[in-house]
């Protein structure tokens, strides 16, 4: 086994782990992560001029964007906001395929900077979320009398909207 070979078997093993362990609104932002990797490998697959890469990473970002993230949308939960989503996700894939017929960088860029804002939003919400629960007990508490942290109106409607309450 050559070390690139390990390398790969390494990567997937901790990609994998950290799906198993992931709850699922870090699924979401691990999806952001995956999409926003792509765009940047597919990149550096314009300036290489390594055509075979490019239509690989953009192949990948379309299918994480479509596949992930516009087919993890509870369109009937989440409303108006999901039925926008969905539209913005559409845009982003055709924004690659055009990107990726034209060799368009900027394309690529407007995709990316659309994924980093939605990735950042979805990640303030994670936070709000977890800031919003109470402090851990200094004590254990048995699980039957345990109950689930409280949630903002807004924090939940948009973690339904991925039907993630």
């Amino acid at each position: 086994m050559n070390a690139t070979t390990a390398i790969g078997a390494y990567q997937k093993v901790g990609v994998e782990s950290a799906v198993t362990a992931a709850d699922p609104h870090k699924l979401i932002s691990m999806l952001y992560q995956g999409a926003l990797l792509a765009i940047s490998n597919a990149k550096n697959g314009i300036l290489r001029k390594d055509i075979p890469a490019k239509g690989a990473a953009i192949s990948k970002a379309i299918m994480i964007i479509d596949d992930g993230l516009n087919a993890s949308l509870d369109k009937d939960v989440g409303g108006d906001l999901a039925k926008n989503l969905a539209s913005l996700y559409e845009y982003m894939g055709n924004r690659l395929l055009n990107a990726n017929l034209n060799n368009d960088i900027a394309a690529l860029d407007e995709v990316a900077r659309l994924l980093t804002e939605l990735k950042e939003a979805w990640d303030a919400i994670r936070q709000t979320s977890m800031t919003s629960a109470p402090a851990a007990p200094q004590q254990p508490v048995q699980i039957a009398q345990a109950t689930p942290a409280p949630v903002t109106p807004a924090v939940s409607k948009v973690q339904a909207l991925y039907g993630r309450t």
